[in-house]
């Protein structure tokens, strides 16, 4: 299995929609592959993340800075 074939699949094996040859397959590729590896760990944190529902506040600076750049692009496309 290559890179381009493991990012194709994190995603059914994340979901749980994968036999077990190819599951197989995919564990030794990110065994083997930093770069996947990272890629499967960040998506899966993400997921993570996004399922438990939190909300973490955003620092004051960061909000406003937030805010700046979306009422900048709002206020580029009204013109």
């Amino acid at each position: 299995m290559n890179c381009k074939d493991a990012l194709r699949q994190i995603s059914g094996y994340l979901d749980g929609n994968m036999d077990d040859e190819l599951k197989s397959m995919l564990q030794v590729h990110l065994k083997c592959c930093h770069h996947c590896q990272i890629v499967f760990d960040t998506t899966k944190k993400t997921i993570e993340l996004y399922c438990d529902g939190k909300l973490f506040p955003l620092p004051n600076t960061v909000r406003e800075r937030l805010h700046d750049a979306l009422r900048a692009k709002w206020e580029s496309r009204s013109k």
